[in-house]
């Protein structure tokens, strides 16, 4: 089982609260009761996934929360708010998509891994942050789902993020019913990795994220571009891309070492940046 690590001092109280330990930035939700998506929440996420992507000290991010829920998607009081507005809302809601969509590429394109760390219920931009992150792991108690279609306002944002995990007919299932899926359909749809007892999923994300840390940071940052650059393309372009990477990465100093290493049944050391 995975050792407990010691957590320092918060760097930042808010809405998002951010933690740095052993190369490991955690970023927990906290906005009660539900960790809705405002646009205070989001600009929070986003502010701090900018600053990861340029400090060499953070290698690996972990999304978690600090509620029973672990978002439960847009800020709906906040976005009903704005249709006493001239416009009905028009001019906020255009922000809000526009908000979520720039939160939700700035983890796809953040050149370190994002881990989400999944305890109680997702639910249609909270189901989005999670299905865009590299990999999702969750408790026994975890659930998740996209309900708009309920509510008279289909899942078309989340749609992308969940379309691009799970199969069309899983991501049909859920957006067309709007119904619930617990933990272990959500890993078998391959929306999560892993499905873990409570009492451990901190410990055992945090043991993922270090194992990950713990690797050539170029090499991450090279393989998890080239994946999502892959895979909006063709086969022969994929293959044609894929080859100019490998090339490149051959190239490097951190392949060089890391070889060398194998070849030699050493522990590599990696070049510092």
């Amino acid at each position: 089982m995975a050792e407990i690590v010691a957590i320092k001092p918060a760097l930042a109280e808010g809405p998002v609260v951010a933690r740095l330990d052993k190369g490991v930035l955690r970023l927990t939700l906290a906005n009660p009761p539900a960790n809705a998506l405002s646009l205070a929440v989001m600009a929070a996420l986003t502010a701090e996934l900018d600053r990861a992507r340029d400090d060499k000290s953070i290698r690996v991010v972990i999304l978690s929360s600090s509620e029973k829920v672990f978002c439960a998607g847009h800020d709906l009081k906040e976005m009903t708010a704005h249709r006493a507005d001239a416009d009905r809302g028009r001019a906020f809601f255009e922000k809000t998509f526009a908000a979520c969509a720039t939160l939700m590429q700035a983890i796809v394109r953040l050149p370190k891994p994002v881990i989400a760390e999944v305890d109680g219920l997702a639910t249609a931009a909270g189901l989005q942050l999670v299905a865009s992150c590299d990999l999702a792991i969750a408790s026994h108690e975890a659930t998740f789902c996209t309900p708009g279609v309920n509510i008279g306002l289909f899942c078309s944002t989340p749609m992308v993020a969940l379309s691009r995990n799970v199969s069309r007919k899983h991501a049909m299932e859920m957006l067309l019913t709007g119904e619930t899926i617990d933990a272990a359909t959500a890993k078998e749809f391959g929306l999560i990795n892993r499905v873990v007892p409570r009492e451990y999923l901190n410990q055992i994300v945090t043991k993922y994220a270090q194992t990950i840390a713990s690797k050539s940071s170029l090499v991450v940052k090279t393989g998890k571009e080239a994946f999502y650059e892959q895979a909006e393309m063709g086969l022969a372009d994929a293959y044609a891309y894929t080859g100019r990477v490998m090339v490149e990465n051959m190239l490097a100093r951190d392949a060089e070492e890391g070889i060398g290493a194998f070849i030699g049944k050493r522990k590599p050391e990696w070049p510092e940046e």
